[in-house]
């Protein structure tokens, strides 16, 4: 029964094959077929193209430290250089350090890799189906053709992916409601990269408008306590320097690795004032979006400090594309003001690109203009090493997303109408 159902199901998308590229009502067929062509991808991927050290190595001398006892974090170290990395990175690598017997192992840990690429890109998926914004033609560009997803996940195994895999399993827990549990995978995902809180602010407006300023605290302790636990065995013996190495925000950038600032003197990149700018440019895009995106009450944003049920106006309801714009367009932002993007950071959001282009209404002719976005981002991270033409094009586009974003989401103008007027029946009676 189920077999039959299913070949009536390809046999219908087939003779409709134009509707089932454009409805994204087609998106979770259209995602199935791409899991499985997913999987022969990245096994075509581990045996055909070599593998390249450049981090598994220094995490793997970083665990190694803990496991033989070492619990002062400024004393972990690999051959890149100081863990800079919070507790839960520990723990994660740890289990694949004894996966892949000490490390050694690297065919397996691309396999491990692999696997959660396609775990990872099943929880992307149940997002966007949630969504239904998507048409299922894109969904070909955020897989198969990009090659430095790829290498990231099974040729280079850096931890970036490790960190979004949980970071998505939140925000699908967050579309259920369940914001406890979600905030609690949040937490984990933050102790793995501190990428993660750059979705911080975007969570943090969901809260309050949920539950106001009392009833989010609750879930803001299960994040903080996670990373208590998480860390104390490292804040017994030296706390400063756990949280000085974990939690290092002023951390300074390698020039030569830079994707989006090539096109500065290496001088002005180092500049603290330059870092300082680009922090005040990400408040302000966070502000703004906050107070004229993200907000949709009548009332002042500060009552969303208020319990719901005490609100003058009741707030709009979380909808599941309020939860999942409000979290990305807050990591998009991040991004675009980052120090530095090195190329493993194009993980941080390239699974979010498509939403975030087709989120806003899209006329038939619009569709080719973002569609040439996808390539030319993705053209601009594959362009090794970076260039200033890039590295400026990358600024661009991003531009242009957050502009599309800005005008496609703003507000309907809200007309007035005016109270009818006796005048002209005052006159139409003084003329009889």
């Amino acid at each position: 029964m189920a077999a039959g159902r299913g070949a009536a199901v390809l046999r219908r998308a087939w003779q409709q094959r134009r509707t089932a590229l454009l409805d994204p009502s087609y998106t979770p067929l259209v995602a199935a077929c791409l899991c499985l062509a997913e999987g022969g991808v990245n096994l075509w991927v581990i045996r055909r193209v070599p593998y390249t050290e450049i981090d598994w190595k220094a995490y793997m001398e970083e665990v190694e430290g803990f496991a033989n006892g070492t619990l002062d974090y400024t004393r972990l170290k690999g051959d890149t250089g100081p863990l800079v990395y919070p507790a839960g990175f520990i723990y994660i690598f740890l289990g694949l350090y004894y996966a892949t017997g000490r490390g050694t192992d690297i065919h397996l840990a691309q396999y491990l890799f692999a696997g959660l690429y396609l775990f990872n890109l099943l929880l992307v998926f149940r997002i966007y189906c949630r969504t239904n914004k998507v048409p299922p033609y894109v969904f070909f560009f955020m897989c198969c053709a990009s090659y430095r997803i790829h290498s990231i996940f099974v040729l280079r195994l850096f931890n970036d992916p490790v960190a979004m895999a949980i970071l998505f399993l939140a925000i699908n827990l967050f579309l259920e409601e369940r914001w406890s549990w979600g905030c609690f995978f949040f937490s984990l995902a933050v102790s793995v990269k501190m990428n993660i809180l750059l979705f911080a602010p975007g969570l943090l407006f969901l809260l309050l408008q949920q539950f106001g300023l009392w009833g989010c605290i609750p879930k803001l302790c299960i994040c903080a306590l996670l990373q208590v636990v998480l860390g104390l065995p490292f804040l017994l013996v030296n706390p400063v320097g756990y949280l000085t190495r974990s939690f290092d925000l002023g951390r300074q950038f390698q020039f030569k690795w830079t994707v989006n600032w090539r096109f500065l003197p290496e001088e002005v990149f180092q500049n603290r004032a330059f870092h300082a700018t680009l922090l005040l440019v990400h408040l302000a895009g966070l502000g703004l979006f906050a107070l004229h995106r993200w907000h949709r009450s009548k009332e002042s944003i500060l009552a969303l400090l208020k319990d719901p049920a005490e609100r003058k106006h009741a707030s709009p309801p979380l909808t599941v594309n309020k939860i999942v714009f409000v979290l990305f367009s807050s990591n998009f932002l991040g991004v675009c003001c980052s120090r530095s993007l090195h190329y493993q950071f194009y993980v941080w959001y390239f699974h979010t690109l498509p939403y975030l282009l087709w989120c806003t209404p899209t006329a038939k002719l619009a569709h080719m203009p973002k569609v040439l976005l996808l390539g030319v981002i993705e053209l601009c991270w594959n362009t090794y090493p970076s260039t200033v033409c890039s590295s400026l094009s990358l600024h661009i586009c991003h531009g242009l997303v957050l502009l599309q974003l800005w005008y496609g989401t703003a507000p309907p103008p809200v007309t007035h109408t005016p109270p009818p007027s006796r005048r002209p029946a005052a006159i139409s009676k003084k003329a009889q």
